[in-house]
């Protein structure tokens, strides 16, 4: 690289210098430098801030040319107050053709001529150092393999093998998420998934998540998941779709292990359940959609008072739109065993809107 470099200096001063920042790159990577003194090196080469950002984590690493770490944050673009310092448009950087972050530079003047090749050079060594030191947070797999490992009567064998290419160790239980939302799917298995290894692929028509830990409360506000335990991933594939027919509006997350004898409603057949009178009465209802998520909000809180403030209403309001409600469905709503009768019927009549055929 070195001769290479030299032969070129007479011919191209940019060349020469796009040639020495490849060099600096392959000697980091040769060190098996990580992250923290990744952008440290690079701060020093650029003469400026360096940056990076994986999506998994959510932090921005941002080193000084001296290695100190800047206090102010970056403006966001260019054409900032004078003496700051703006942020250059951020570069991918992509493992297995998934954008995991970005890098950036921080210049208060222009930006130099080698720039670019520095932000490319960074962007690669940064995706190098994550593989290296540890999977990204999200790696979108190969549908195939992850099919093979919740496949129901799979090969043991072979699903293990499979477990293995993806990323995760034999003595480690492994969770399946069934997951529907607008959202990439590798972004949300980076927000929700705080440990280990996490593989994301579309099978049908649901998003997967494999993952050794699943951190509830993290999914993005639109996403409607199931969760299966991790005793086996077929088993836990099962439990994780039946989970997500179990999800509303008001429970968009729900763990198989909470469902507890509820999960038996989804093992009804279509036609026992549409024969069933109360069953009936919520397939009329839902043409009222006032009505139906009135009732959803009081089958969820179990309190007319905790309903309204869901539905932002008033609690008169609510009681008088329950009141009739009741008497449309024949069923006494006020009463605990009522409001239970009501709950059964309409989570099962949500399962006939969302079985498995």
């Amino acid at each position: 690289m070195e001769a290479l470099a030299v032969r070129l200096s007479g011919l191209d001063a940019y060349a020469e210098g796009a040639i020495r920042v490849v060099a600096f790159y392959d000697t980091l990577m040769r060190r098996r430098v990580d992250l923290p003194a990744l952008a440290r090196a690079s701060a020093g080469l650029a003469e400026c801030v360096a940056g990076i950002r994986l999506h998994g984590t959510g932090r921005a690493l941002r080193v000084a040319p001296d290695g100190s770490r800047p206090s102010d944050p970056p403006t966001p673009a260019p054409g900032s107050a004078p003496g700051s310092a703006p942020r250059s448009p951020p570069v991918p950087i992509t493992l297995d053709e998934e954008e995991i972050g970005e890098v950036w530079l921080e210049r208060s003047g222009p930006p130099l001529l080698l720039d670019a090749v520095v932000l490319e050079r960074l962007a690669i060594a940064a995706a190098t150092v994550v593989e290296r030191y540890g999977p990204a947070r999200t790696t979108m797999a190969d549908p195939a393999l992850v099919e093979l490992v919740i496949s129901s009567g799979g090969d043991q064998a072979a699903t293990a093998r499979a477990l293995r290419l993806l990323g995760f160790a034999p003595d480690v239980p492994v969770e399946v998420v069934a997951v529907r939302s607008r959202l990439p799917l590798h972004r949300i298995g980076a927000l929700v998934c705080s440990v280990g290894p996490v593989k994301a692929a579309t099978v049908g028509d649901v998003g997967v998540l494999l993952t050794t830990g699943v951190v509830e409360d993290r999914f993005p506000a639109d996403a409607r998941a199931g969760i299966g335990a991790a005793d086996s991933p077929e088993r836990s594939w099962r439990q994780a779709r039946t989970a997500l027919r179990f999800t509303t509006p008001h429970r968009p997350v729900v763990h198989h292990a909470r469902l507890g004898a509820l999960a038996l409603l989804a093992q009804v057949p279509p036609a026992v359940a549409r024969d069933d009178a109360d069953v009936a009465a919520i397939a009329a209802l839902a043409g009222n959609a006032g009505d139906l998520a009135t009732l959803d909000a009081y089958c969820a809180t179990g309190s007319q008072r905790r309903a309204a403030q869901l539905l932002h209403l008033h609690h008169s309001s609510v009681a008088r739109r329950l009141e009739q409600i009741g008497k449309t469905l024949g069923i006494e709503l006020t009463e605990p065993a009522g409001l239970v009768r009501a709950s059964v019927a309409l989570t099962t009549w949500r399962l006939l809107a969302d079985r498995d055929d």
